[in-house]
């Protein structure tokens, strides 16, 4: 990543936009920070304008880091929406989560969450758009989303394109603000749809995007078809920042926006083969700025940090009571400017179970440490498919997909997309992106991220590398063991056995929607239990 045009591109939005207020210190009314809270569906790092990617229109973004902090390593707990964000809520890795650490379960009442502490701090909370989901948090004795409480009533009676949401989130950020108590600090989730499948295949070219300069990822083929399923993506991520820029400005105008700290990031990395779902780089790795009072701005911070580290942060924020028992840290040192100690930074990440794509309803378990240099992954069941099983009869076609129906079944963690038709039907003519979207991966993958931040070569059996492979590999069993992870402690399938409320393919085995599998439930073996 180029630092200096990073900057230019910084100094540009500081004149063309006031956006946020840069108070390094408490605001004069003493009243509590209010807190908007920015988070995308499905939106990789780099994809914003900010970072140097012109293609990607991100005005609102780009002002938020320019008059803020700009992070260039921020990860997910998890490529995938609901165990991504319920690691947010809680600042816990998702092994520490049981069942709302894999996606579309329960969310255990028993682990607390940062809105309920604002909630007794004395904020308002609420959201709009996408919360915690998809899964099943009313059954698991939630009175309301973990979130709080839901602003989704304000619509669209007609939209640019047939795959954006038709909520107008601003519009219910703005009966947010008018029902809440006058004096009253607030914390407002913003959980856009958007960059999330389905596109309107071919909504960016109409709407005036252009590849022309547009650097096709190493693990996606060149291919117009491809190339329009991005400027799909890169229209729904400008639909993101409007709205932002829209609740900025009614912020402005209702004379909020210097009170007020302002975090946009992303749940997980886009949805496209080698991505979302997966632990490489482009499914965990995503945007990060955060602006506002006692926030030390204009500056980029390349130290890694973990979405697990905003609940601390954000509760610091508030002088409300701390959760207890988190993985997560604080990143008010970062966001005052005190780098001490940031050589040694790494994340922790991981995932199991995505979609129902494996017989028995099983997941495919995988952790993963991501230092400045380094992506270690750990595959626990390398025997599994990672991204599902493949259709048990695939010839191959020599077909060229163009945003049509799927023409093969399988592979199904990966998005249904014209991408994903294109490269399943030409497997042998793009063997070696094939094989980065849908092979069996080794049970260890090492991936030296300044020059392969595509992770297309796994170094894992380099000799080069095997003092590296070793420290890594023992950081996270450590780090695992001491954070309770059944799967390093015991061997535990129990992740295998969590229900699944979404939707259930016809796989061989165990499919019973909203059920445990009992051939897994009597191993659990969480700490404690």
């Amino acid at each position: 990543m180029n630092k200096f045009l990073i900057y230019n591109v910084l100094i540009g939005s500081l004149v063309a936009w006031g956006g946020c207020v840069q108070q390094p210190h408490k605001p004069k009314s003493q009243r509590p920070p209010n807190i908007l809270f920015a988070i995308a569906d499905d939106q990789s790092f780099p994809h914003a304008s900010a970072y140097g990617m012109p293609l990607f229109k991100t005005p609102a973004f780009d002002s938020v880091a320019a008059h803020g902090v700009l992070f260039s390593n921020a990860f997910v707990a998890a490529p995938q929406c609901s165990p991504s964000r319920a690691a947010i809520l809680t600042g816990r890795n998702i092994w520490q989560l049981e069942e709302a650490g894999t996606h579309s379960s329960y969310f255990p009442k028993k682990f607390p969450v940062f809105t309920d502490a604002l909630a007794s701090a004395g904020y308002v909370t609420g959201y709009t758009g996408k919360a915690w989901g998809p899964g099943n948090w009313r059954d698991a004795g939630w009175k309301q989303n973990p979130v709080g409480p839901e602003y989704n009533n304000e619509k669209y009676t007609s939209l640019p394109t047939s795959g954006i949401n038709p909520t107008n989130y601003a519009a219910n950020f703005e009966r947010f603000l008018e029902e809440k108590p006058d004096g009253q600090p607030f914390f407002f989730w913003f959980g856009c749809h958007e960059p999330h499948r389905v596109y309107e295949y071919g909504s960016g070219l109409r709407q005036g995007l252009d590849s022309a300069g547009m650097d096709v990822l190493p693990f996606l083929p060149d291919h117009d078809t491809i190339r329009t399923d991005l400027l799909d993506y890169a229209l729904e991520i400008s639909w993101f920042d409007q709205h932002l820029k829209k609740m900025l400005d009614l912020l402005a105008r209702r004379g909020e926006l210097e009170n007020t700290i302002i975090v946009v990031t992303a749940d997980n990395g886009m949805a496209f083969p080698h991505a979302k779902a997966s632990l490489h780089e482009y499914g965990i790795h995503v945007p990060l700025a955060i602006c506002g009072p006692g926030v030390t701005g204009q500056r980029l911070v390349d130290a890694p940090v973990s979405l697990i580290d905003l609940a601390p942060t954000i509760l610091d924020w508030a002088a409300a009571e701390p959760l207890s028992a988190i993985a997560g840290k604080s990143l008010i040192p970062l966001l005052n400017g005190n780098l001490a100690d940031t050589a040694n930074r790494f994340v922790l990440t991981g995932r199991e179970r995505h979609t129902h794509a494996r017989p028995d309803n099983l997941g495919y378990p995988a952790r993963a440490i991501r230092t400045a240099e380094y992506l270690y992954i750990r595959n626990l069941k390398p025997d599994r498919w990672p991204m599902g099983d493949p259709p048990p009869d695939n010839p191959d076609s020599g077909a060229v997909g163009t945003g049509m129906k799927p023409i093969v079944l399988g592979f199904e963690d990966i998005d249904d997309s014209p991408t994903k038709e294109l490269l399943l039907a030409n497997r042998y003519r793009w063997p070696v992106q094939y094989g980065l979207a849908t092979a069996k991966q080794a049970a260890e993958e090492l991936y030296a991220i300044r020059e392969d931040p595509a992770c297309v070569a796994n170094l894992a059996a380099d000799s080069h590398y095997t003092d590296v492979l070793a420290r890594l590999r023992t950081q996270l069993e450590q780090l695992l063991i001491e954070q309770g992870d059944p799967r390093m402690i015991s061997g535990s399938d129990v992740f295998d056995s969590y229900p699944r409320f979404g939707r259930m393919r016809p796989f061989p085995g165990f499919r019973e929607q909203g059920a445990y599998n009992p051939a897994y439930q009597n191993k659990e073996q969480h700490d404690g239990e």
